[in-house]
């Protein structure tokens, strides 16, 4: 059994699972790191390394596929792990009738199935230490249903439920469950692209990558149950509750009509 403690990060590649465990390794905080085969995880946890003098092990693996939470789950089950982040997931802006079986699969087995299952597999490791933590990544879409996104933000409602579900369920045990709710966040040239087409109200919720990873682990190991990232962010949360539904998606229709305009104009141009 390895003494040494551990903080397991999902997604952690790329985005803001990267920036998480840039963040935990700056706090000295020794790492289990996943990513999809073929994402360099493992020259990112050697950088990591080598840089904040802390323990790295990295593992090569899709969640998605069957067997594979719990294969992953066997093979880290010499490590005593203390914080567990769910960041590994996957979404996009596109017509539910266009989209293709495969991508809404990932989105189903990815953001919630997998989620499920390590939190629960690794609960009995998590309840052995003095203090842990849980830290679920949702999104500020899980506050309310939006066309174009439709299975989506439909995930990450469920996420925010089921973590404030056992968070109550675990009180008192030393183990705290928090969920994070991010608005828009620059990670790559297509999402910047698809952020830029929005107004600049939704704009003005985005923030950078690097904040959000520092907010969530700052909130979280205060025992923060609900962590919303920026304060146009809480502003937002609040209209959602004031705001009536049929109001809402009618605004978020024309809103994400545009992204999706945005995106065909940049596949368009990738093309010429």
């Amino acid at each position: 059994m390895n003494i040494e403690k551990y903080t397991l990060i999902t997604g952690a590649s790329a985005g803001l699972g990267k920036e998480l465990a840039l963040e935990c390794a700056g706090r000295s905080k020794n790492l289990i790191l996943t990513a999809l085969p073929g994402e360099s995880i493992k020259r990112f946890g050697l950088k990591l390394s080598l840089q904040f003098n802390i323990q790295v092990k990295t593992f090569e693996t899709d969640l998605t596929e069957f067997g594979a939470v719990e294969q992953f789950v066997q093979n880290i089950g010499d490590f005593e792990i203390e914080i567990l982040i769910n960041n590994a997931g996957v979404g996009g802006t596109k017509s539910f009738l266009e989209a293709k079986t495969e991508y809404i699969d990932q989105i189903v087995l990815l953001n919630m199935r997998a989620l499920v299952l390590l939190t629960h597999l690794l609960l009995p490791v998590l309840r052995r230490q003095s203090r842990a933590y849980i830290l679920n990544i949702a999104s500020m879409a899980s506050f309310g249903p939006m066309p174009f996104k439709t299975v989506y933000p439909a995930s990450k409602a469920f996420v925010y439920s089921f973590s404030r579900g056992l968070g109550a369920e675990l009180r008192g045990t030393g183990v705290v469950v928090s969920v994070a709710h991010p608005g828009g966040m620059r990670t790559n040239a297509e999402v910047t692209q698809r952020i830029e087409s929005h107004s600049r109200l939704i704009r003005s919720t985005t923030l950078e990558t690097r904040l959000v990873a520092k907010i969530c682990m700052r909130k979280l190991l205060k025992g923060d149950e609900l962590i919303i990232p920026g304060f146009m962010n809480k502003l937002s949360w609040l209209v959602f509750k004031i705001v009536p539904v049929w109001m809402r998606l009618r605004i978020m229709r024309s809103s994400l009509q545009r992204e999706i305009n945005a995106s065909n104009q940049m596949a368009g141009g990738a093309l010429k």
